[in-house]
């Protein structure tokens, strides 16, 4: 059967997730629909991140097993076109080894997270930001971020149903960069890492927000991923400004390198 990888890009707010669940809408779930309207049998895809609810995709991977073998144009078409109208696109797809795998080949994940600074309702950009209504300090947050590179023991940012084996993790980049969107001042968060934890990069932004704030010094944070302690992280930001950006695999699939917007 040959295998295929698909890059995707989908909203979250209207699904409980990227993972197939019994009772509520899930990316994975339509996708594995659309997949049985191309060859009827039961479908199940994998994908590099399983995505919470509410948390968009701007280039998740996942890969499917099929019996016909698909000209790639063809199989991304057809595969959009059983999609509409749900906010799901395929943007590529291309024929991978047997042994590929979306989740274990990768090395690489980078999310990408938008906080705005605004009082007044985001019209345009509802649903697909974090709003807070008061000016931020970027500044210590880019020190108190310093604090977080490199190999940690990560359980002060670990949420507590978290499955992985080991709290620690090394991030790669955190970087973090003020510009003037469409609907005020954003602030844009780049993070990169092999793997995360689950609710990491929030636990993150929430906690450098409240620097940015004045409410934390960028020392707080130093102290905080010291002490090893959930309860001494700062709040979990909402999940709506979150994006898995882009994955990174050893044979450079699809486009690797985000691109700014």
């Amino acid at each position: 059967m040959p295998r295929y990888a698909l890059k995707i890009e989908y909203l979250g707010c209207q699904f409980a997730g990227w993972q197939r669940q019994a009772d509520q809408p899930s990316v994975q779930q339509s996708i594995e629909e659309a997949l049985n309207k191309l060859e009827p049998r039961e479908h199940r895809i994998a994908a590099a991140g399983r995505t919470d609810a509410g948390v968009h995709a701007r280039g998740q991977i996942a890969h499917c097993d099929l019996e016909k073998n698909w000209e790639s144009f063809r199989l991304r078409e057809a595969l959009n076109f059983h999609l509409k109208p749900l906010p799901i696109a395929i943007l590529d797809c291309i024929e991978v080894h047997e042994d590929w795998h979306a989740r274990f080949s990768a090395i690489e994940r980078r999310y990408l997270f938008r906080l705005l600074c605004r009082r007044p309702l985001a019209t345009h950009d509802h649903g697909l930001v974090w709003q807070v209504g008061h000016q931020l300090d970027l500044e210590p947050m880019q020190e108190a971020a310093t604090f977080l590179l490199g190999q940690h023991d990560f359980t002060t940012f670990r949420s507590s149903i978290c499955q992985s084996n080991s709290p620690i993790k090394t991030l790669g980049a955190l970087d973090i960069e003020l510009i003037q969107g469409w609907s005020g001042p954003e602030f844009r968060f780049r993070v990169r890492a092999r793997s995360f934890l689950h609710n990491q990069v929030r636990s993150f932004v929430g906690t450098l927000e409240r620097v940015g704030a004045g409410a934390w010094s960028p020392q707080d944070v130093k102290s905080a991923l010291e002490s090893k302690d959930r309860a001494s992280c700062g709040p979990v930001c909402p999940p709506q400004g979150l994006y898995l950006d882009s994955v990174g695999y050893p044979d450079k699939l699809f486009e690797t390198v985000p691109q700014k917007h």
